[in-house]
């Protein structure tokens, strides 16, 4: 099973970017789906996750900007981001955790730059 990442790009600050993240396979019992983003010379964090019940949590860098939804049927898991800025730069991975293990996407750059 691959996590296939799509989405991400050049954007200026303020503007809005959508990304996507879907498995190539059937993942059973997944109980976690979430975003991570790497910057240069940072450690990757947490942005945002989402578990079964629809609980979700952000990084308080994002919450108000940022959204990340789910579809469970196709195992895709979404993350829509506004008002970008230009901390918000990085690699962006998306990740589901399940019953036999976790799974990464192999990241997608999000650049926010004028």
């Amino acid at each position: 099973v691959q996590l296939v990442e799509s989405g991400g790009g050049l954007v200026q600050p303020g503007g809005s970017l959508r990304l996507s993240c879907a498995a190539s396979g059937s993942i059973a019992f997944i109980y976690f789906m979430g975003w991570y983003r790497q910057a240069p010379g940072k450690q990757r964090e947490l942005v945002a996750g989402i578990i079964n019940d629809g609980t979700t949590n952000y990084a308080d860098s994002v919450k108000g900007r940022f959204t990340i939804s789910r579809d469970n049927a196709k195992s895709t898991v979404y993350l829509q981001m506004n008002s970008l800025k230009p901390e918000d730069t990085a690699v962006y991975y998306c990740q589901i955790r399940a019953g036999r293990g976790d799974f990464w996407g192999q990241g997608t750059q999000v650049t926010v730059s004028s």
